[in-house]
C-alpha cells in the first residue's frame, strides 16, 4: 500500500478494520444512500456502485440465458447434499462469468429458500427444499457452500436466505399473520435457517412479507435474539421487495413511512428493497427518521457496517486479487452433465409392479400436456439448450419407436353474431422469440407484444382458427394459435398469438370460460375482464360486466388422439403436472391436491386402450393421484427437471439409470387430510409426516428402485454430547443403484408430544450388486433427542428411552435400535414463584398468538372476535403441601398453596371481555372468570385480579379460556 492510500484499500488489514475505515471516511448522507438495494458510488472514494440481490434459486434467473438446473424441490428429492453443493458451485461461476459481460448480474444472491414445505398448497412449493428441517438445513447448507466457494478470504457469490420466517402461504401474505407457538419456532422453523447460518455459508437473510404473531417479518425481534447469535460474522438482512413501505401501508402498522423504516432498521434491517431502482423515497425517509429521532447514527453505521463487510468479503475493493475470473464460465460440458445427472437423481419411482424399467425396443407412445414442454418457472434463467420428455426418448436408442399425442382440445369460437375467432397469418417478417430470453432485473418489466396483428372474427367459417385449447385445472386455461404461440394480451388490450410461453408476474396467457348471456363469457384471468369484439380485433373489455357472447365449438378431441396412439404402441407413457405460472406460484396458492380434469382423462384413456401405461408426473408440487396409484402399473414423480429433464427421464425409463429420488414432502391422498393453509401449528394441526396421524398417499422419504437392499446390525451409542449410529447397508439385486438411508429419532415415553420420529440424519449411497457398506452417523444428541422445553424456555434432553430407526422412507422402516438417556428431568411449571407466560401454552384451540408490543413479545388472544381461545398449561406447580410432596420442587415458603391471580391485558375495543382460569378435575371451587374492561388500545395494559374459592395446591393442569378481544401477556399467582 503506497502512503496515499487509505486504509480501506489495503488487504492486508482485517475485514473489520477496512470497513471501519472506509465508514469513517462517508458522509452522513453518503452512508444512508448505501441503505438502498441500489447504492450509488462514490466517486471521491473510488467506491463503486452495487446492488443486492440476484436470483439464482436452481440457476442464474433473470438474466437470460444460463444453464437450468432442477427445480429446488427436485434438489430437495435428490437427498444428495454433495451433489446439491457442484450444483451451487456451477452456479456461482455462472453469476461470476455473467457478471463479467453484464455488470448488472450482482453477486449478492438471494438464494436459496429455506422455507419448510409444510402445507402443499403453498403457491410457491417449488421454490423449498423439503417439509422436514434437518434435510432442508443439509441441502441449504450444501447450496450455499458452492455459491460462497472455499477460499479462505474472498467470496464466490454472497448467499441470502429466504424468507425469515414461517412463510408458507400466499394468500394475504403481507397482511397475514402467521400464529406461530414456541415449540414450532424452535423445533421446525428456526433450524432450517440456523445450520447455512452455523455453517458459515450465507451472508445474511431476507424477511417474508407476512407477519408472525402480529408483527411484521420486517420488524422480527428474533433477528437479534437469535439470527446473529448464530454467527460472530456480520450478517446482512436485505428486505423483501416493496415490503418496507408496506409497514405503514397495506399493513398499517406504523402510522407514517418515516416510522415504519425507522423500526425495520432497528429491528435488523440492512438492505431496503423498494420502488425498484429509485432510491429517493426509502432515503428520504431514513433521512427524516434520523432527523426526527427515530433511528440515531449508531443504527445507521451498523447497518451500512454489515453491508460493507459483505461487499469486502466480495472482492468489490480488490478487484486486482478477484481468485474467480480464471474459472468464471457458463453452459461449459461440467455444467450440462452436473444438469443432467441432478435431474437423473431428482426422479423418483412412486410405484412399479414390474413394467419399468422398459425393454428395449418397444414401440413407445408419448402423450400428455407435457410431454413435449421444458417448463420454467418465475425464478428460472432462460434456457440454452432444452430436451422434453419426447425428445429424450425419440433420442435414446433403446426405444423402437415414438409417437405422439398431446391431447389438447381443439376447439373454434363463434360469436352470438355467427363470426369466428381468427388468428392473423403470422408476418415472416417479425421475429417471435421467448420473451424472458434477452433477460432483465425484473422480467415483470417486460411487456407482451404490440407489433403483431391481434386476433379478428371473420364470418367465413373456412377461415376460422382452430385454437388448442389446455385446461390446467380450477377453470384456468390457456389458448394456442395453430402457430403453436399463446395467446396473449399486452398493454393496448388486444389479443394477440404472441407469447412462446404464459410467464410473467401477471400471467397474459391465461383465462377462463364462463357462463355469459346465452353462451359463455371468455374472462381473461390477468385483468378480469371479459373479452369483447371490437373494430381493432379482440379485446379485453373496458367495462367489467362487458363481453362478448362465444359458442365453443369442440372439433378435436384430446382423449381420443391419445386413446389411438396408447392402442397402436407397446408401452405408453403419459406426462402430466402443471405448469409453473398457472395455479399455484408466488402470489397465488393452489386451490386443491387434484390433477387438472383434462389431464386425469387423458391417462384414463391411455389407461383404457393399453393397460402397459406409465404416468409421469412433472410438477413443482404434490397430487393426490390415488385412482391412478390403484390403476396404473407404475407412477413417477419429478420435479421441472431443468434441461435436461427429458434425456434424465428417458434414462430412468429405460434402465440406464436406477431411480433414487426421494419424496422431500408427505403425499396426501385427497384435500381432506390437510390442515387449513394459515395453520401453522403443525403439532396440533398433526401436519407434515412429523405428526401426521392418518395414512399418506406416499410418505416423506419414499422412492422405489430397481434393486433392493438390506440393512442389518444397527448399533447406536452416546457420550453424552454426540450421537454416534451405525448400520450395513447391502445391495440385494443384480444392478447397481443408489439407496438413500434415513436414520429417525423417537422419544419412546415423552412428557409432551413429539414427532411419529424425526430424521436426524441420512445419506444417499452408490452400492453395486451384492456389495454392503457400513455408514456410521454422527449427529449432537441435544439436536437428535431434544426438544423445546415451552415451561422453562430452554432446549432439552428429557431422560429415558429412544429409538433410532433406519429406514428407506418415514414409513418403511428397515432397522431399529434403542438407547436410553439420563438427560435433565423437566420440572413443573414454577407458575407460584415465576409467573406465567401466556404465549410458553402447551396446547391451544380456537387462540392466536400476537404482539405484546410493536418491537417484542408476545401475548395470546382469540383467533375470531366473537369466539374463544382455550389454552392448556401442563404441570404448573401451586406450591403448598401437596405440592411438596410430588417432589418437583414445590416452594416450601408457599404452604399455603395459591389462590389469588392477577393478569396483564389489554382490550382495543369497547366493552367488557372474559377470561376464565380452571383447573380441570378440582370441582367448581377450581373456576374463576375475570372481566377485562376496555383499556382503549391494543397496547394499553392493564391488571386484573382474583381469587380462587379455595386455594390451589400441588401440582396440576391450568384451562384459560379467553374472550374475543382480550390479550393476555401474563398471569402472577400468590
Amino acid at each position: 500500500m503506497t502512503a496515499h492510500q487509505p486504509a480501506f484499500r489495503n488487504p492486508q488489514l482485517s475485514v473489520a478494520e477496512r470497513v471501519t475505515d472506509l465508514l469513517g471516511r462517508l458522509t452522513p448522507a453518503e452512508r444512508l444512500a448505501m441503505l438502498h438495494q441500489y447504492a450509488p458510488a462514490v466517486e471521491r472514494l473510488g467506491v463503486p456502485a452495487f446492488r443486492t440481490g440476484q436470483e439464482a434459486l436452481h440457476g442464474v434467473a433473470w438474466m437470460g440465458p444460463a444453464t437450468v438446473f432442477p427445480q429446488a424441490v427436485g434438489l430437495g428429492a435428490t437427498w444428495n447434499p454433495e451433489l446439491v453443493r457442484r450444483i451451487g458451485e456451477a452456479v456461482g461461476r455462472e453469476v461470476r462469468a455473467m457478471r463479467a459481460g453484464d455488470p448488472r448480474v450482482g453477486l449478492n444472491v438471494w438464494s436459496p429458500t429455506v422455507n419448510l414445505l409444510r402445507h402443499p398448497l403453498w403457491g410457491r412449493n417449488e421454490e423449498g427444499y423439503a417439509e422436514d428441517p434437518q434435510l432442508t438445513s443439509a441441502i441449504a447448507v450444501a447450496y450455499t457452500r458452492g455459491l460462497r466457494g472455499e477460499h479462505p478470504v474472498y467470496w464466490r457469490t454472497a448467499p441470502v436466505l429466504k424468507h425469515w420466517l414461517a412463510h408458507n402461504h400466499e394468500r394475504d401474505r403481507d397482511t397475514a399473520s402467521t400464529s406461530l407457538r414456541a415449540r414450532v419456532l424452535h423445533e421446525y422453523e428456526l433450524p432450517a435457517f440456523r445450520g447455512p447460518v452455523r455453517a458459515g455459508s450465507v451472508a445474511g437473510v431476507m424477511p417474508a412479507y407476512n407477519l408472525v404473531n402480529g408483527r411484521p417479518n420486517h420488524l422480527s425481534p428474533l433477528l437479534a435474539e437469535h439470527l446473529r447469535t448464530w454467527s460472530e460474522q456480520p450478517l446482512v438482512v436485505c428486505s423483501d421487495a416493496g415490503a418496507p413501505s408496506n409497514i405503514a401501508g397495506s399493513e398499517a402498522y406504523y402510522p407514517s413511512h418515516e416510522e415504519g423504516l425507522a423500526a425495520a432498521l432497528r429491528a435488523g434491517v440492512d438492505s431496503f428493497t423498494d420502488h425498484g431502482e429509485d432510491s429517493e423515497p426509502s432515503v428520504a425517509r431514513l433521512t427524516a427518521a434520523l432527523e426526527r429521532g427515530l433511528i440515531t447514527q449508531d443504527d445507521v453505521d451498523a447497518a451500512v457496517g454489515h453491508l460493507l463487510d459483505m461487499r469486502f468479503r466480495l472482492g468489490d475493493f480488490d478487484p486486482e486479487l478477484d481468485p474467480f475470473p480464471a474459472e468464471a464460465a457458463f453452459d461449459t460440458p461440467e455444467h450440462r452433465a452436473l444438469a443432467q445427472e441432478a435431474a437423473e437423481q431428482a426422479v423418483v419411482l412412486l410405484k412399479n409392479d414390474g413394467l419399468l424399467p422398459l425393454s428395449p425396443g418397444l414401440r413407445v407412445a408419448v402423450v400428455g400436456l407435457l410431454a413435449d414442454e421444458v417448463k420454467l418457472d418465475w425464478y428460472s434463467g432462460s434456457l440454452l439448450r432444452a430436451v422434453s420428455p419426447l425428445a429424450g426418448l425419440r433420442e435414446h436408442p433403446g426405444v423402437g419407436s415414438v409417437t405422439y399425442a398431446e391431447g389438447t382440445d381443439g376447439i373454434r369460437l363463434r360469436t352470438a353474431a355467427g363470426d369466428w375467432v381468427r388468428v392473423p397469418a403470422a408476418d415472416p417478417a417479425v421475429e417471435v422469440g421467448d420473451r424472458a430470453a434477452a433477460g432483465a432485473l425484473d422480467p415483470a418489466l417486460i411487456a407482451g407484444r404490440t407489433d403483431l396483428a391481434p386476433l379478428t372474427v371473420t364470418a367465413d367459417q373456412d377461415l376460422a382458427s382452430v385454437l388448442d385449447l389446455i385446461d390446467w385445472g380450477e377453470g384456468v386455461l390457456t389458448l394456442r394459435a395453430p402457430d403453436g404461440l399463446y395467446v396473449s394480451v399486452a398493454e393496448d388490450g388486444l389479443l394477440r398469438a404472441s407469447a412462446a410461453q404464459p410467464g410473467g408476474w401477471v400471467i397474459q396467457e391465461a383465462f377462463t370460460l364462463e357462463p355469459h348471456g346465452d353462451g359463455q363469457g371468455l374472462r381473461h384471468r390477468g385483468t378480469g375482464r371479459l373479452v369483447a369484439v371490437t373494430e381493432a380485433g379482440l379485446s379485453v373489455a373496458e367495462d367489467a360486466g362487458d363481453g362478448a357472447v362465444f359458442t365453443v365449438e369442440t372439433v378435436r378431441r384430446g382423449t381420443d388422439e391419445v386413446a389411438r396412439a396408447a392402442a397402436d404402441a407397446d408401452v405408453v407413457v403419459v406426462v402430466a403436472g402443471n405448469d409453473p405460472h398457472l395455479n399455484g406460484r408466488e402470489t397465488e396458492d393452489r386451490p386443491s391436491l387434484e390433477l387438472p380434469p383434462q389431464q386425469e382423462a387423458l391417462w384414463r384413456a391411455a389407461h383404457a386402450a393399453n393397460e402397459r401405461t406409465v404416468l409421469v408426473i412433472s410438477s413443482s408440487y404434490p397430487y393426490a393421484v390415488d385412482t391412478a396409484d390403484a390403476a396404473l402399473p407404475a407412477l413417477l414423480w419429478t420435479a421441472h427437471g431443468g434441461q435436461a429433464a427429458g434425456t434424465a427421464l428417458a434414462r430412468v425409463l429405460l434402465g440406464e439409470v436406477s431411480p433414487a429420488g426421494r419424496l422431500p414432502q408427505t403425499w396426501y391422498a385427497a384435500d381432506a387430510e390437510l390442515p387449513d393453509l394459515l395453520d401453522y401449528d403443525l403439532i396440533g394441526s398433526r401436519a407434515t409426516y412429523l405428526y401426521y396421524d392418518g395414512t399418506p398417499l406416499y410418505p416423506f422419504g419414499h422412492g422405489l428402485s430397481y434393486t433392493s437392499f438390506g440393512y442389518a446390525e444397527a448399533s447406536v451409542r452416546h457420550d453424552g454430547v454426540t450421537l454416534t449410529a451405525e448400520v450395513a447397508v447391502r445391495n440385494l439385486g443384480t444392478v447397481p443403484g443408489d439407496e438413500v438411508v434415513q436414520l429417525y429419532a423417537v422419544a419412546t415415553a415423552p412428557s409432551v408430544p413429539r414427532p411419529h420420529r424425526a430424521l436426524i440424519a441420512h445419506r444417499r449411497v452408490t452400492l453395486a450388486p451384492g456389495e454392503a457398506r457400513r455408514l456410521t452417523f454422527e449427529v449432537p444428541l441435544a439436536e437428535a433427542l431434544g426438544f423445546w422445553d415451552v415451561a422453562h424456555e430452554r432446549w432439552t434432553v428429557e431422560p429415558g428411552g429412544y429409538e433410532l430407526h433406519f429406514g428407506a422412507s418415514s414409513r418403511d422402516i428397515r432397522e431399529r435400535t434403542h438407547l436410553t438417556v439420563d438427560g435433565e428431568p423437566v420440572p413443573p411449571r414454577p407458575v407460584r414463584t415465576a409467573g406465567l407466560a401466556a404465549a410458553g401454552f402447551d396446547e391451544a384451540s380456537g387462540a392466536a398468538l400476537a404482539d405484546l408490543s410493536r418491537e417484542a413479545g408476545d401475548v395470546v388472544t382469540a383467533a375470531a372476535p366473537d369466539g374463544a381461545g382455550r389454552l392448556l398449561f401442563r404441570r404448573c406447580d401451586f406450591g403448598g403441601a401437596a405440592g411438596a410432596a410430588d417432589g418437583a420442587g414445590a416452594d416450601a415458603g408457599t404452604a399455603a398453596g395459591t389462590a389469588a391471580v392477577t393478569v396483564r391485558v389489554a382490550r382495543e375495543e369497547p366493552g367488557e371481555g372474559t377470561l376464565t382460569l380452571r383447573v380441570p378435575g378440582a370441582g367448581g371451587a377450581a373456576s374463576l372468570t375475570l372481566t377485562v374492561p376496555s383499556t382503549g388500545d391494543r397496547y394499553a395494559y392493564t391488571t386484573v385480579r382474583g381469587a380462587f374459592p379455595e386455594p390451589l395446591t400441588g401440582v396440576a393442569d391450568l384451562e384459560l379460556t379467553v374472550g374475543g378481544g382480550v390479550r393476555v401477556d401474563r398471569l402472577e399467582f400468590g
